[in-house]
């Protein structure tokens, strides 16, 4: 092995890991294919390129988990958070920049360290016998020769193409005097219920129905038009227009569930829910993926009775997405287990967002920096916003669930120590500050103790 890494894509994810090796002392070639070819949704020639929205979201680290992780970041000399802070615009508690002026300050940042050879090439297969350590850090549009090369590799079970996600409810804002606990027959292993059940009366059911029908949908580009839907991952509202009754024999079906509150009557339709990660703090709408706008899935779900007041983790969306099967084939330092040399990075590993990819594109350029100077691999503290995205992309959901990308929140967070002799401990914004707290009590030991 040589002491040099290879870095495939110069987006996010790559272009921090890039900077992270080269700041370690540690050669780095960058590999880009950009200008000689861009992906569909690909305008800008530079590097880092922000597609889809001039804003990275919140930056308020008292209530907001990528607020957390926006200054996790700026802690540990992040390249790109730097960017960010020297070409940011107005927009309130947002984190909005100049794409342009961002993205040139990434490029003259990497075209000007003497430790970074940047060459222009398209990559179409992955370096299985490489003598160099790599990181794969293409992007959710990865090219189709690379993608098709990917799962070539990886088997066709460990790369997806079409990205379709449930909504994700906060456990603690379902209204339990109205919702239930209950497996369908009373199957499961605890006998507690595995699943969450918000009921709905045949006139709130059809009522229901039109309101997908009505509502405001997100379009499809011209480029993800192509990509068929599964039959499997299909949007509620497209279930809804094959038939009003489709979705009370499909994900909403009543059978074998029967409503303690109303003395065991069976409900015409329910909407069930179900443990999105092991410390149950998340709860996954079951089959409820949807191109409805945001502002859409909150207005219509808040009228299920369980979930007026619900607070979202993450809303539903179903979009062209290349992200591989992460849990199962990456190690705990995003190595591919087959191939331990090469590693991912980005949202190709199945974090969402701009700022969760520069995350993990700090992190597999930490690892493999480590790795060529022969250093314990460190990995980030579990309670901060960095462990909590890395352990989503390694460690999966709740057991039982198929992976499905994340963005950062709360709910991925460990729950905040027990306050002792405190009957009614921490929820909602106390307990967010208290987890944001430890967040950056320990990403400060862990920035000093990576260097």
């Amino acid at each position: 092995m040589t002491n040099k890494v290879v870095v495939i894509g110069a987006g996010l994810a790559g272009s921090e890991a890039a900077w992270q090796i080269a700041k370690r002392g540690v050669a780095v070639v960058l590999k880009e294919m950009k200008p000689l070819k861009f992906s569909a949704a690909h305008k800008n020639p530079m590097f880092a390129e922000l597609v889809c929205s001039n804003s990275l979201r919140s930056d308020d680290i008292s209530a907001s988990a990528v607020g957390v992780l926006h200054e996790e970041l700026r802690r540990c000399d992040s390249l790109l958070m730097q960017a960010a802070d020297k070409t940011k615009v107005p927009a309130g508690a947002a984190l909005a920049v100049d794409r342009e002026g961002f993205s040139a300050y990434v490029q003259d940042k990497i075209k000007n360290c003497p430790l970074i050879e940047v060459q222009t090439e398209e990559i179409t297969s992955l370096p299985l016998d490489s003598e160099n350590p790599v990181i794969v850090a293409t992007g959710p549009l990865t090219a189709e020769p690379l993608s098709k090369d990917i799962e070539r590799v990886v088997g066709n079970e460990g790369l997806h193409f079409f990205d379709a996600i449930a909504p994700v409810v906060y456990a603690e804002s379902v209204d339990m005097s109205k919702a239930w606990r209950q497996s369908r027959w009373d199957k499961d292993a605890s006998g507690q219920g595995d699943y969450i059940n918000c009921p709905l009366s045949k006139e709130e059911y059809y009522e229901f129905v039109q309101d997908l029908l009505d509502a405001e949908k997100v379009e499809f580009t011209e480029w993800e038009k192509q990509t068929p839907y599964f039959d499997g991952c299909l949007p509620i509202e497209v279930m809804a227009e094959r038939g009003k009754d489709t979705l009370a024999f499909g994900p909403m079906k009543p059978v074998g569930l029967y409503n303690p509150h109303k003395n065991g009557e069976k409900e015409f339709a329910v909407v069930q829910l179900r443990n999105d990660n092991a410390s149950g703090t998340l709860l996954n709408m079951v089959g409820f993926q949807t191109k409805m706008k945001w502002s859409e899935q909150k207005r219509i779900f808040r009228k299920i009775k369980g979930l007026e007041n619900a607070e979202f983790a993450r809303l539903g969306s179903v979009h062209r997405n290349t992200f591989i099967n992460s849990p199962d084939l990456l190690s705990d330092t995003l190595a591919l287990k087959s191939y331990p040399h090469i590693r991912f990075a980005g949202q190709i590993t199945g974090c969402e967002g701009y700022v969760e990819s520069m995350a993990i594109g700090f992190l597999a350029g930490l690892f493999a920096a480590q790795e060529v100077l022969g250093k314990e691999y460190t990995l980030p503290p579990e309670a901060t916003a960095m462990g909590s995205i890395l352990r989503h992309v390694t460690k999966g959901n709740a057991e039982g669930l198929p992976f499905q990308p994340s963005n950062i929140n709360f709910g991925l967070f460990p729950n905040p120590d027990i306050i002792p002799n405190v009957k009614r401990q921490p929820k909602g914004k106390a307990k967010k500050e208290l987890q944001a707290n430890k967040a950056l009590s320990q990403i400060d030991l862990w920035s000093r103790e990576i260097g």
